[in-house]
């Protein structure tokens, strides 16, 4: 009889730590968060992850790592820049009401 084994792999650079970045996923070692690099990627700036990689001083390994854990968990990492974009929104409207900025179009 053939036995099948399955080993779980685990992706070991994305890490999540309360006291960093209020415990969002981020990169082992670092503070830059799933969603930075995802941000980044999805810009349009960068040809590659390798090229994305070394314009922030990381590995592509490490780039990889962070696009893996986003497609892996899109929907709770799509609803954590959701509400960055709504706090960072609340912010500027909140800066543009004490007349400390003016939004520009």
């Amino acid at each position: 009889m053939e036995q099948t084994v399955t080993i779980a792999l685990v992706i070991d650079e994305i890490v999540s730590d309360p006291a960093i970045r209020g415990g969002r996923p981020t990169l082992r070692g670092t503070t830059l968060r799933v969603i930075d690099v995802v941000t980044w990627y999805r810009s349009g700036d960068f040809d590659s992850a390798e090229e994305l990689a070394a314009s922030i001083g990381l590995t592509a390994g490490q780039v990889h790592a962070a696009l893996a854990y986003y497609y892996l968990h899109q929907p709770e990492v799509e609803g954590q820049m959701d509400l960055d974009d709504a706090r960072g929104e609340r912010a500027a409207d909140d800066l543009i009401a004490q007349g400390r900025a003016r939004r520009i179009e």
